[in-house]
């Protein structure tokens, strides 16, 4: 924890949603002149792509069928813990970029004078200086395994946890529209990452101070053959708050704010799915604020 050096955290898995929150923190670090530096989670995996594919493999032909960028063996926990721990205490860290498309290619290459392709890294540089706090997205923001404790570094540390059902369809759709995969594919991946997702990703939203819970209105019973993502108006966003002394909120405040919201129990509120995003900026925007403002 850190009063000078905040570290923000959106943590959720692949296809979660967690992207939409990135931007309601971007409008809000805008309007509050914040300087963010920015820390990508999938820069923490263990494996460039090449090398994922070939692990897989591996660990298959060895019998284990549950190798994924999940679990620890993929990734660099030790590193996501030390990256937080450093920032706090001086404002600085080590920062990579895992690159995802031609685009950040040519981009990183112009920057490095390197020849790198999609899907490897980026060397690690020293970075944050003159920013105003560390702002980390990605699947581990809040990961407690072993001899790792990533989680007790985040000064605000935010969970995105659609109900597994509407995770899963739009994980399927985006890896479809977005990848190319197709359907069988993105399963067999839900498949492969299922005990890491047990084991390291869903004890992490016991961990974050404010959970985000899209829930569908409409019948994903099935999420394998729905040929349709649940639009906004077909939801409802569950806000839990973990700790009412860390973060107070003034619940008759935000059921005012935000048409058709309703307490569920004593630290949650649930609006409807179209306004998630005027949600987030109402709760965020005084809690940044604060960290900023060291108050």
């Amino acid at each position: 924890m850190s009063k000078k050096h905040p570290v923000v955290v959106v943590t959720g898995s692949s296809g979660a949603g967690t992207t939409f929150v990135k931007r309601a923190f971007e409008s809000i670090f805008r309007k509050e002149n914040v300087k963010p530096l920015i820390i990508e989670g999938d820069s923490f995996h263990k494996y460039d792509r090449a090398s994922m594919k070939a692990n897989v493999k591996k660990q298959e032909s060895l019998g284990n069928n549950f190798f994924s960028h999940f679990g620890p063996d993929a990734n660099l926990f030790v590193k996501i813990e030390q990256t937080f721990k450093d920032y706090g205490a001086t404002g600085e860290c080590e920062r990579r970029y895992y690159i995802h498309s031609d685009e950040e290619a040519t981009e990183h290459n112009e920057r490095l004078g390197l020849n790198l392709n999609p899907g490897e890294f980026t060397p690690w540089e020293k970075v944050g200086a003159n920013t105003d706090l560390l702002f980390y997205e990605g699947l581990h923001g809040a990961v407690v395994a072993d001899s790792v404790d990533v989680a007790q570094y985040g000064d605000l540390k935010i969970g995105v946890v659609p109900s597994v059902n509407l995770e899963w369809i739009q994980k399927i759709h985006r890896d479809n529209s977005e990848r190319g995969y197709s359907a069988k594919e993105t399963v067999d991946t839900i498949l492969r990452r299922m005990p890491d997702y047990i084991k390291y990703i869903t004890p992490q939203f016991s961990q974050t101070d404010i959970n985000f819970q899209r829930i569908a209105t409409v019948d994903t019973s099935n999420p394998f053959i729905t040929r349709d993502i649940p639009t906004p108006d077909e939801s409802f966003v569950v806000i839990r708050f973990r700790d009412l002394l860390k973060t107070p909120v003034d619940f008759p405040y935000l059921c005012n704010m935000i048409g058709g919201s309703f307490m569920s129990r004593r630290n949650t509120i649930v609006v409807p799915g179209s306004k998630m995003g005027l949600a987030m900026e109402v709760i965020l925007y005084p809690i940044i604020h604060n960290l900023i403002n060291n108050e």
